[in-house]
């Protein structure tokens, strides 16, 4: 479902993602971890066509982010960190508004917006202005108008950052009721979520890849915590030597 090769984006002379590569089958929840500063958020703007890579390719879908980005958006739900929200429109306002810029029949937006109301548990405040509503129900309204269009990639970036413990777990909850036919991509620094909701792992420090396996295989014998700990820490002690090996202006 997704096909990540070789990914990179550079700034000037500043590479932020340094040539990645990971997969995601269908009805898989992907839990894509690292540190804060990390390129989690760079790479997913890059998945989902915001922000175009410098080198490299990927496929979602079947279709190349490149060539046919307009197919791989029409396949692809996104929920940025900051959720895409006009706060003087009411959710059942908002969501029409997103279906019709998604491209729903206009037969058909009425009964999407109000599918997708109950399944994300907006049907109480579906009235209310956006602006009115507790940071729970607004990220709420963010996973809704990412699955209005009932796309076959959901990409949620930082989905429960500043919630309190009760939204944290309704948000992860549905999350998890989200998968099915669906490929889910989390991107989080938040261990616990990645432990609780995931399938899989994709974790990446400054900008590079250093780990992809299943949940199960990569917690046989130590917790979450101590595989992150561990690949971090080498990877970053890696990074140190080579930046300071022999020859290098460290020794001169």
């Amino acid at each position: 479902m997704i096909e990540v090769h070789e990914l990179t984006k550079r700034y000037g002379d500043r590479e932020a993602v340094k040539r990645i590569s990971f997969s995601a089958a269908r009805g898989q929840v992907l839990g894509f971890l690292g540190p804060n500063g990390a390129g989690k958020t760079t790479t997913m703007r890059m998945l989902t066509g915001f922000l175009p890579p410098s080198s490299g390719t990927a496929r979602i879908a079947g279709f190349d982010i490149f060539s046919q980005s307009a197919e791989v958006r029409r396949r692809i739900g996104y929920l940025p960190e900051n959720p895409p929200l006009y706060l003087d429109m009411t959710v059942r306002s908002y969501l029409t508004f997103v279906a019709r810029l998604k491209g729903i029949e206009r037969g058909r937006v009425r009964s999407a917006c109000e599918d997708v109301i109950e399944r994300t548990g907006l049907g109480n405040v579906a009235g209310r202005l956006l602006a009115h509503l507790s940071k729970g129900y607004k990220q709420r309204a963010g996973l809704a108008q990412a699955l209005i269009h009932d796309p076959e990639v959901l990409v949620l970036d930082e989905p429960t950052i500043g919630l309190d413990p009760r939204q944290i777990i309704e948000i992860r909850q549905l999350i998890k009721t989200l998968a099915g036919n669906r490929t889910v991509i989390l991107s989080t620094h938040i261990l616990p979520e990645v432990a609780q909701v995931c399938d899989k792992v994709v974790i990446i420090n400054e900008g590079r890849i250093v780990c992809e396996d299943t949940i199960a295989n990569l917690t046989r014998t130590a917790t979450l915590e101590e595989v992150f700990l561990r690949y971090i820490t080498a990877d970053s002690a890696a990074a140190e030597d080579v930046a300071h090996g022999p020859g290098s202006a460290a020794e001169l």
